[in-house]
């Protein structure tokens, strides 16, 4: 798995700055809110973020602090998915996804024991997933993805629903963040 590429990736579907009236999350750059930014120290006018800051914050806060990465070397594509997820809902959202969707797909506890979806990433989620690659095969990983994408999908058309500013985003969210 390349890193810098998933970066900039991401980064390309996030753009350089924006203030749209209906975010939240206020002045962004590079898909970092100011929020975020200030919390990792960063004092100056969000216009002028550097892009690097904004990769070690990926890095730190959304790749290495959730464990993503120990989801990498069992499933990159999975793994690829909760970092976008978390960039754009939270790690603890995208974790949750996954660790419902591997409770979901045990086939009633059969394959392995129920996780607590609490939206860390521990030994107990690492070998769910590890039982569940192993007795679903090469197409596992693809099945999950989709499980995953499908809960994402659901949360973002109930943020739409709930408040009707999101529908603003909920297209591009859809176009960009699902498949």
């Amino acid at each position: 798995m390349n890193f810098d590429k998933l970066i900039d990736d991401v980064i390309a579907i996030e753009g350089d700055y924006s203030n749209h009236p209906e975010d939240r999350g206020g002045p962004t750059r590079w898909g970092v809110t100011e929020t975020v930014a200030r919390r990792n120290g960063y004092k100056g006018d969000m216009r002028h973020f550097p892009y690097e800051e904004a990769v070690a914050i990926y890095k730190r806060n959304y790749w290495l602090r959730p464990g993503f990465d120990k989801i990498a070397t069992h499933a990159p594509r999975l793994a690829e998915e909760l970092f976008d997820t978390g960039i754009n809902m939270g790690p603890a959202i995208a974790v949750g996804f996954l660790q419902r969707s591997l409770n979901a797909l045990n086939r009633n506890g059969r394959d392995f024991a129920d996780i607590q979806a609490d939206g860390k990433i521990g030994p107990r989620t690492i070998n769910a997933l590890e039982r569940f690659l192993a007795k679903r095969g090469s197409g596992g990983e693809t099945v999950l993805l989709k499980a995953v994408e499908a809960l994402q999908g659901a949360r973002y058309i109930k943020l739409a629903e709930q408040r009707p500013a999101n529908e603003a985003f909920l297209y591009g969210w859809l176009a960009n963040r699902i498949g």
